[in-house]
C-alpha cells in the first residue's frame, strides 16, 4: 500500500515485554488495536487477514502479543493465561494507552477486535475505557467471559459467529443481552469457530470494516 508506515512495537509492561505489528495507511482516520485469545498471537493467519482488509479500507491496525515468549509456553501446557481475561484486559488497556501517547498514533480514534477470548478481554478494557474506545468487533469470540462489565460497555460492539458453532452462538446471545449500548449480532451461514469455509473469512472482514469505518469515522468527525 503505497504511503503505509508500519514497524515493529515493543512495550515494556513490568517484566513483560509485548511485540507486535504497527501499520499506519497514509490518511488513516482510525486505528484497530487486535486482541489476541486462547493460544493465537498476532501471526493469526485470520486476523492478519482482516486487518489487511482493514488498511485497505484506510484503517491503521496494532497486532500485538498479549503474551510474552515464556508465557506463551506455559500457556501450550495449561491453557491457563488465555483464560486470565484481568490479565489479557489490563495488556490490551495498556497497548491502547501507548498508541494514544504515540505521535503516530495519538490522533486515531480506537477500535478494538477480539478473537476468543481477547474478545472478553477487549470488551472488560473498554468497559474501563469508557470514552476512549469508538467501536469494537468480536470474531467467534467469548464476550460471556467479560462478565459484569459487559453491562458498563458503552462502545458499539458487532459480535459475529460462524452460523455452525453452535455454543458459541449461545454464549454471545447471552453476552448480546447484557450489553447497554449499540449493538448487533452477525450470523455467518455454515461457518465454523475458526471461519475456515470458503467465503467466511471474507465475510467477517467485511463486515468489521463497514462497522469500524462507519463508527471510527463518524467518532473522529464528532469529536
Amino acid at each position: 500500500m503505497t504511503g503505509t508506515t508500519e514497524g515493529v512495537v515493543r512495550l515494556k509492561l513490568g517484566a513483560a515485554l509485548l511485540e507486535g505489528e504497527l501499520r499506519i495507511p497514509e490518511h488513516a482516520e482510525g486505528i484497530v488495536l487486535f486482541a489476541h485469545g486462547s493460544g493465537s498471537s498476532r501471526h493469526s493467519p485470520r486476523n492478519r487477514y482482516v486487518a489487511q482488509a482493514l488498511q485497505e479500507g484506510g484503517l491503521a491496525t496494532l497486532l500485538i502479543d498479549l503474551l510474552t515468549t515464556a508465557e506463551e509456553r506455559e500457556d501450550e501446557r495449561t491453557a491457563r493465561l488465555r483464560f486470565d481475561i484481568r490479565l489479557l484486559a489490563g495488556r490490551v488497556s495498556a497497548a491502547a494507552d501507548w498508541l494514544g501517547q504515540n505521535a503516530d498514533t495519538a490522533r486515531l480514534r480506537i477500535g478494538y477486535f477480539g478473537a476468543s477470548t481477547g474478545a472478553a478481554a477487549a470488551l472488560v478494557s473498554a468497559a474501563e475505557r469508557t470514552g476512549h474506545v469508538a467501536a469494537i468487533v468480536s470474531r467467534g469470540g467469548r464476550p460471556d467471559l467479560a462478565g459484569p462489565a459487559l453491562e458498563r460497555v458503552k462502545a458499539p460492539t458487532l459480535l459475529i459467529v460462524g452460523g455452525h458453532d453452535r455454543p458459541v452462538i449461545e454464549m454471545n446471545r447471552d453476552a448480546f443481552a447484557h450489553l447497554q449500548g449499540e449493538k448487533r449480532i452477525e450470523i455467518v451461514p455454515g461457518a465454523t469457530h475458526l471461519f475456515e469455509e470458503p467465503g467466511a473469512l471474507e465475510q467477517v472482514a467485511r463486515l468489521a470494516r463497514e462497522w469500524f469505518a462507519g463508527h471510527l469515522h463518524r467518532a473522529k468527525d464528532a469529536a
